[in-house]
């Protein structure tokens, strides 16, 4: 174990992806791979046991399938989850966004580009940079779901509506603070409270919020 290393447990049905991840980040200095489950009832209990920084997470496993193990995962904080998926097959990534996961992993990405969304949500914040991720957002956010009436958002201000639209299509602080004519400091502070008023754990949260307020329509 190298101190101050991501500590991550891996859950894949599929050996050698499993084999492959792991031989990726043990060649890379500051990541720790702790433990490995084939199913997710087993990455919830490695999650429990080994207490990582991020779990890896399949959403397709056997028995306790990669969804509901997020939703265990994330329920009592035992561990950020990125999900790890096939965007061409996979229909439940909103799903397990909506059971406390905090991004995506693509298993076609580069895996550099893996390796860094790890770092990510380590860090503790979520994966939602413009690209791959807004668009898998966007697709599976536009499948059909069961009708529900618009949630309203007590408390938001006019500002903070267009705050979190904007959230909502994948932009930075930064980006938010350019279209609005504010400070950087500004944007970051109106999202603080958009996570403090909507309980929100992080952006990831605030998109699906925004989803389910009727702010953002997903493309067609």
């Amino acid at each position: 174990m190298t101190a101050g290393a991501i500590r991550v447990v891996l859950a894949d049905d599929q050996p050698l992806i499993r084999t492959g991840l792991r031989v990726l980040m043990s060649e890379t200095p500051g990541f720790d791979v702790v433990a490995e489950a084939g199913d997710g009832a087993g990455a919830v209990a490695l999650a429990a046991a080994h207490r990582p920084d991020v779990v890896l997470m399949d959403l397709r496993m056997p028995g306790v399938d990669g969804i509901e193990a997020t939703r265990r995962i994330t329920a009592d904080g035992t561990a950020r989850v990125l999900v790890l998926t096939t965007f061409d097959d996979d229909r439940n990534v909103l799903g397990a966004l909506r059971a406390g996961a905090s991004g995506f992993a693509v298993k076609d990405m580069a895996l550099d580009d893996i390796l860094a969304a790890v770092r990510v949500v380590a860090a503790g914040d979520a994966l939602l940079a413009p690209g791959v991720t807004r668009m898998l957002i966007e697709e599976f956010a536009a499948r059909p779901r069961p009708p529900a009436p618009p949630r309203a958002l007590p408390g938001v201000t006019g500002r903070e509506h267009e705050v979190l639209t904007l959230v909502a299509h994948g932009l930075s602080n930064a980006e938010i603070a350019a279209r609005l004519h504010i400070s950087a400091a500004t944007a970051k502070a109106h999202v603080a409270r958009l996570l403090s008023k909507l309980d929100a754990r992080d952006r990831v949260q605030l998109v699906i919020t925004a989803y389910d307020a009727g702010l953002v329509t997903p493309k067609r």
